[in-house]
């Protein structure tokens, strides 16, 4: 007989805030992260000194805990600053829910910030060599997830057009968000005759290169109805990493959500037909498709077909990536932080012309390196708790 996890419920969020979001020139990563900073706390009700818990991670900071710590002028008796590429703050969650509920600290702040776009200089990869790959002189990270596109293509008989009702479907999001930095119409059409970047997957088919940050504010539950605003619960987290390298993948159409999932839901009592909003890390059109199925929406393989006639846009049956996601709202090369700062905003009805109506229960999933890291979250308002 299975029992609901002591973590069901422990912490929520209290604070959430966007900062530099899609474009901030002339600001360094630190100023953008200090803006997400100080907005979270503001809508929090709290203070910089309020703050013990840090929990961030950066792809310009090698200690990026203290450089976070020391540029916020925090003294946080509790500092997580695990990288395990853009699903590292949806991971971040977990542990600070972790940390809040054994009393290792008060207060988590989870925070990111990136001037990738205007500030970075010429796009590099900040990743090692695949040793076993390099030979071969492959378009990092693209390529990589152009071989799983592949082979699900082969597999399952998915086609192009298949992951361009990706692209448009959050493309038609983005048009609903101000903030969206990708807000032109787009058509099937329009994604089938873009340039292709490493086949199958062309440049529609990529996720942006923007500015953004962001930044969550956790309390343990039980402080949770003393703040400003609503609370957002976290029902359920689990992580899950199978490989490094695309090359050591076991199954190139299986990603380790297939685990981090199903731990994810029993975790929380859920499942996905429980689901009102998905947040899914878009880096690439495959990856929605992968998940979707890897977390139970529909069959492996039938990933192709779930996503056609508008399913997951505005409108259809399962509201998907409602922000546009990293496709066409933000991607400062990582994504995390966003999918949790959108479904905050969707369970608390704050998300304007992109509402989803009735929304209860969110569901974020994390995609950090090749397909590699995998974090699933489930977030509920205070009627799922």
């Amino acid at each position: 007989m299975s029992t609901i996890s002591p973590l069901r419920g422990a912490a929520a969020i209290v604070g959430a805030s966007l900062g530099g979001v899609p474009m901030a020139p002339g600001r360094s990563a630190l100023e953008i992260l200090g803006e997400a900073v100080h907005g979270a706390l503001a809508d929090a009700g709290l203070k910089l000194s309020d703050v013990d818990g840090l929990f961030t991670g950066s792809s310009y900071h090698f200690l990026a805990g203290l450089s976070v710590a020391e540029y916020l002028g925090i003294h946080p008796k509790f500092c997580e600053a695990t990288m395990v590429g853009g699903s590292s703050y949806v991971g971040h969650l977990l542990t600070a829910a972790m940390a809040l509920h054994t009393g290792q600290c008060e207060v988590a702040l989870i925070c990111y910030g990136s001037n990738q776009g205007s500030g970075f200089g010429k796009l590099k990869s900040m990743a090692e060599t695949p040793l076993y790959e390099a030979p071969y002189e492959p378009r990092y990270p693209i390529s990589s997830y152009a071989l799983a596109a592949a082979r699900h293509m082969h597999q399952y008989g998915t086609t192009r057009e298949d992951l361009a009702h990706i692209a448009v479907a959050a493309r038609q999001w983005a048009q609903l968000n101000p903030l969206a930095h990708a807000r032109d119409p787009l058509s099937i059409e329009q994604v089938l005759a873009s340039r292709l970047v490493s086949d199958p997957l062309s440049v529609l088919d990529c996720c942006l290169v923007t500015d953004g940050g962001g930044a969550l504010v956790l309390v343990r539950s039980e402080r949770a109805k003393d703040f400003p605003k609503p609370p957002v619960y976290v029902l359920g987290a689990a992580a899950a990493t199978w490989h490094r390298q695309i090359g050591c993948m076991p199954d190139l159409t299986v990603t380790a959500a297939a685990e981090s999932g199903p731990r994810a839901f029993a975790m929380a009592g859920l499942a996905p037909k429980d689901v009102d909003v998905l947040e899914l890390y878009d880096a690439f059109t495959i990856n929605t498709l992968l998940f979707l199925e890897d977390l139970g929406f529909c069959a492996k393989g039938e990933g192709g077909a779930f996503v056609r006639n508008g399913r997951i846009a505005p409108g259809g049956a399962l509201p998907v990536n409602t922000n546009g996601g990293g496709l066409s709202c933000c991607h400062p090369g990582m994504y995390g932080m966003f999918l949790l700062i959108e479904a905050m905003q969707q369970l608390r009805a704050e998300a304007g012309d992109r509402q989803v109506p009735n929304a209860e229960i969110a569901l974020c999933h994390g995609n950090g390196g090749v397909l590699s890291s995998q974090v699933t979250a489930l977030l509920g308002t205070a009627a799922t708790v």
